[in-house]
């Protein structure tokens, strides 16, 4: 029961200790330890649940090397993975961890770990050699101090507490120095008189024993030779020599100036310096002595962080016979000064990031170190300013890069980002390291065509299956959300489907006619192309495409009855023969399927063979056939008239009418017409009738023209039709030249629709589209409203004389 509530009080502490620790763990474990040693529940301790550390993808990351701890993935134990030498990790530092980074994602959280290493006495004392060699004059005074360079243990702590105990003898004693003076060497205390005579050398064995347990030791042996004479050592005025001296100091520079007198007099009084024989490598290679004025001076690289303190045993010998040593120690402390910059290692935890990512997502770890110490170790970092990611600080010196604000591929679709970190030296130092951010596309832009509406024109009696107009839309998104593809919107025109008239290529956007197009029976067709992505959901837009099927000549003219039951193409006539100069005895009445100039006729009177001039001519472009001069008795009775009808297209097409004209004696003659009693009543009868005529035409075409002058306008200020309404809505003009060319119909109006809706009247336009012209400028050639506005109102009056006036002129002439 006791044992059950201490583990309660445990564990409340432990959670204590996490929360209070801002999401810290705090293990231990000694070093040595074997494979598979427990180190802690590091699942259970953080609060994740076993069957959720492989779906959110537990890892554990670490600054030092990875190999040394592993977590059990089924059971969530962090366990020893290899071995771990506390001094090879952390050398002589009183504390030593791993830091470890466990990163899950879904959501994404980081939590940060240390593992302390314990030390274990797991290293001998060692002392610089296995043998020391000591001469002693006979003459040396009782209760002399000798030096001897003490032991050192790699552990820490009462591990490395040591203490020194020396073989029994007759004549030393060994003096340790105090905890307050650890800094003193060990020394040899004479406690009886040397004799030379009686023992020349004398060997002593000195032992190190540890605080560990079990306690571990090591030993140096002494061999002291006992010398005669010269029985003055030289004596420096301190013991222990404390010297300050800044790192990457030059070579040359001087550390101290050693001072020992001797009170020996002559040559036993002259005093030279050197190393202690035993003295580290790296002393030697970092420092020098002139054995003359003992002047130490720096000969290597002195850097703070490779060794702050340097500990340098120092000997005075004279040059008695024999000669006599003076011992003393130089402590010489390095001071930091701001010579290393800030060191960057960052992890990127994925290689691209969605456009859409929600705010605060993680996209790289970043930890900092600097070598140097106090305010030249202390690093702050920065991000390169206005980019949509921010730093967090999560840990001392660890950072974590997270999104700031949302992204958009169309605008930007790759970061390069600079992290500085700038540590507090002065002047200050600082490292930069770049993070490149891919983002990745979504499914957020629909495929655009350049314009919503195409005007097309195409000729017709086209070949089947010829490609006619292209359409391509543009998608901001790559890859598979910028694959387009076409295809018609599907509707009726008249009775049959509209792909039965045109179909579209789904890859290239290429629409081509499916049959030959008739302009007399088909003369726009309006239809809708669609282009959708390849996304998820896909996403699309429309493009209307208004096809102008253009008129061809391929109507010959058609002959009309001049009433009802006759024949077609011969018409017969009787003439009095008392009729004068320029009345009308016949008119020859012809239609033209085809619209514009292809339907504009012209009549010729064709010369019979071999006949004497004839005494009547055909009009121009009315048709009617009328006397040239008066009538006499030479003219033949029976005579047989040829009218050509003729078209105006390229080439032109013809047809034939026959006229068989009877000339009879005026008792003779029949009933005349209304045009032929006009013509009776007199000239000045027939001029006030065509008068009136004149008059009442010239009114009619007026009012037309007001009415069309107020259509248009209100026209022109009303809004557009909406789609797939039928209309006269403005379509957008393409032209295939700088110039373009202009058809026109004047035949008739004919009902075309794009849907449902009213009928479209016939319209001039350009001719067949291509993409909007550019002039030589680099310019469209709508860039100016005005001047799209004149052409415009110039195709309307066009229109408007060639369907109104013309005809009407026509028929009153």
């Amino acid at each position: 029961v006791i044992l059950s509530r201490i583990g309660l009080l445990l564990s409340l502490l432990l959670f204590a200790f996490w929360e209070a620790g801002s999401g810290q763990l705090h293990y231990s474990v000694p070093e040595e330890a074997k494979h598979g040693t427990f180190v802690g529940h590091i699942a259970q301790d953080l609060g994740l649940e076993l069957a959720e550390l492989v779906p959110r993808l537990f890892r554990v990351a670490s600054k030092s090397r990875l190999d040394l701890l592993e977590v059990n993935l089924q059971n969530g134990i962090l366990f020893v993975n290899s071995r771990i030498d506390r001094e090879e990790l952390c050398g002589r530092s009183a504390e030593c961890s791993i830091h470890l980074e466990v990163i899950v994602d879904s959501p994404m959280q980081v939590f940060h770990v240390e593992v302390e290493v314990k030390d274990i006495n797991d290293n001998p004392p060692v002392f610089p050699a296995t043998q020391k060699n000591l001469f002693i004059s006979e003459t040396r005074a009782l209760d002399s101090h000798f030096s001897l360079e003490g032991a050192s243990d790699a552990d820490i702590g009462t591990n490395a507490l040591l203490t020194y105990r020396l073989s029994p003898n007759e004549y030393f004693s060994l003096k340790v120095p105090t905890n307050d003076e650890q800094v003193k060497p060990l020394e040899l205390v004479l406690k009886k008189p040397l004799d030379r005579e009686v023992a020349s050398e004398v060997l002593l064995v000195l032992k190190a024993t540890d605080g560990g347990k079990p306690e571990l030791t090591g030993m140096v042996e002494i061999l002291i030779t006992v010398l005669d004479v010269n029985d003055n050592a030289p004596v420096f005025d301190k013991a222990v020599y404390h010297v300050k001296l800044l790192e990457n100091a030059r070579n040359g520079t001087l550390v101290i100036r050693l001072n020992a007198s001797d009170l020996d007099e002559g040559a036993n009084s002259h005093i030279l310096y050197f190393f202690e024989t035993d003295i580290s490598p790296n002393i030697e290679a970092t420092f020098c002595i002139d054995s003359d004025s003992g002047e130490i001076k720096v000969n290597g690289k002195i850097d703070f962080e490779e060794t702050k303190l340097w500990k340098i045993q120092i000997k005075a010998i004279d040059k008695g016979n024999p000669p006599m040593f003076g011992h003393c120690t130089i402590l010489i402390e390095v001071l930091d000064i701001n010579d290393n910059a800030p060191e960057l290692v960052i992890t990127s935890l994925s290689l691209a990031v969605r456009e859409d990512a929600p705010l605060g997502t993680v996209i790289a770890l970043i930890s900092v170190t600097d070598p140097d110490s106090s305010a030249n170790g202390r690093v702050t970092c920065t991000l390169t300013p206005h980019v949509p990611f921010k730093l967090v600080s999560t840990f001392k010196n660890y950072y974590s890069l997270v999104l700031d604000s949302t992204l958009d591929r169309e605008s930007i679709s790759h970061y390069e980002l600079v992290v500085t970190a700038r540590d507090g030296g002065s002047p200050s130092l600082s490292a930069t390291a770049s993070v490149s951010v891919e983002v990745a596309d979504v499914n957020d832009n629909a495929p655009v065509f350049p314009q919503p509406e195409y005007t097309v024109f195409v000729k017709e009696n086209n070949l089947p299956g010829c490609h006619i107009f292209t359409v391509s839309a543009q998608d901001a998104d790559t890859q598979e959300n910028a694959q387009v593809s076409y295809s018609l919107v599907e509707r009726r025109v008249g009775e049959r489907a509209l792909s039965s008239y045109v179909s579209v290529h789904a890859e290239s956007g290429k629409v081509y006619a499916l049959q030959p197009l008739d302009h007399e029976e088909l003369e726009l067709l309006q239809f809708q192309v669609s282009a959708r992505d390849s996304g998820v959901p896909p996403l699309g837009s429309n493009v209307t495409l208004q096809v102008f099927v253009l008129d061809e000549n391929d109507n010959a003219p058609e002959l009309l009855a001049p009433r009802a039951g006759s024949m077609v193409g011969a018409v017969t006539e009787v003439v009095s023969r008392s009729l004068g100069a320029g009345h009308v005895v016949a008119k020859v009445r012809a239609v033209d399927a085809d619209s514009g100039y292809n339907a504009w006729l012209s009549y010729e009177l064709q010369p019979a063979a071999g006949s004497a001039r004839s005494p009547f001519r055909v009009g121009l472009y009315t048709g009617e056939i009328s006397t040239t001069r008066a009538l006499d008795e030479a003219d033949v009775l029976r005579q047989r008239l040829l009218v050509l009808v003729k078209d105006h297209g390229e080439p032109a097409l013809t047809a034939t009418a026959t006229v068989l004209v009877s000339l009879v004696e005026s008792n003779q003659a029949p009933k005349v017409s209304s045009r032929a009693l006009a013509s009776a009543v007199g000239p000045q009868g027939a001029l006030v009738d065509v008068n009136v005529y004149l008059i009442i035409a010239i009114c009619a075409v007026s009012s037309l023209l007001v009415l069309t002058l107020l259509l248009y306008t209100a026209l022109r200020c009303s809004a557009p039709p909406s789609e797939g309404a039928c209309g006269p809505g403005k379509p957008r003009l393409v032209c295939s030249s700088a110039v373009g060319s202009w058809s026109y119909s004047q035949q008739r109006r004919q009902r075309v629709c794009s849907g449902e809706g009213p009928p479209k009247a016939d319209l001039m336009a350009f001719s067949p589209s291509l993409p909007p012209c550019l002039n030589s400028a680099g310019g469209t050639v709508q860039r100016e409203a005005d001047s799209e506005h004149l052409k415009e109102v110039n195709l309307y009056l066009r229109i408007l004389f060639y369907r109104v006036f013309w005809p009407v002129l026509l028929l009153f002439v």
